[in-house]
């Protein structure tokens, strides 16, 4: 298994409940974010969606899709989202969103294993390993170019962090 932490900050003028609601309610994703194909609902969940399993189909540049399931463990309304997935990655994704004013400040941290055969093969390789984290950010930063066209906003900035 090869391990990837990635973190993304998006600065987006647009007020933080908009936001929030815009990620909190992932199964709309596939409407206004393309890079995920789809998400189906496994299991519903708490009203605020702690405990919901929901599973994702996500496509980026690469020819390949990813298919991860992620069991909500943190809700926090207007300042995290937390879940741990599994299947073809495994770990924690955490959302955390800050009011800056007008603007929101959202952070993604993506702290998983490869799970799948080929991924672990392929992500042995330091160039591999590159192109992974790279079409993560190309993911990311069209979810925030995404978000910004969903809220009719300006995306101030994008941050891959590493």
């Amino acid at each position: 298994m090869a391990e990837f932490r990635l973190a993304t900050l998006w600065r987006i003028e647009a007020p933080i409940q908009a936001v929030w609601d815009a990620i909190h309610n992932s199964m709309h994703w596939p409407r206004w974010w393309r890079n995920v194909e789809a998400v189906r609902e496994l299991e519903a969940g708490a009203s605020d969606g702690l405990g919901a399993v929901h599973r994702y189909t996500w496509k980026g540049v690469l020819p390949y899709r990813v298919i991860i399931d992620v069991r909500v463990t943190r809700v926090a309304p207007l300042v995290a989202l937390e879940g741990q997935a599994s299947g073809a990655l495994e770990g924690v994704g955490r959302w955390h969103f800050e009011a800056d004013g007008g603007r929101t400040l959202v952070r993604y941290d993506w702290h998983v294993r490869t799970a799948s055969g080929w991924m672990n093969a392929l992500a042995r390789t330091p160039f591999a390993r590159g192109v992974f984290r790279w079409n993560h950010d190309c993911i990311m930063r069209e979810g925030g170019e995404a978000l910004a066209r969903l809220l009719e906003a300006r995306l101030i900035d994008i941050e891959n962090i590493e």
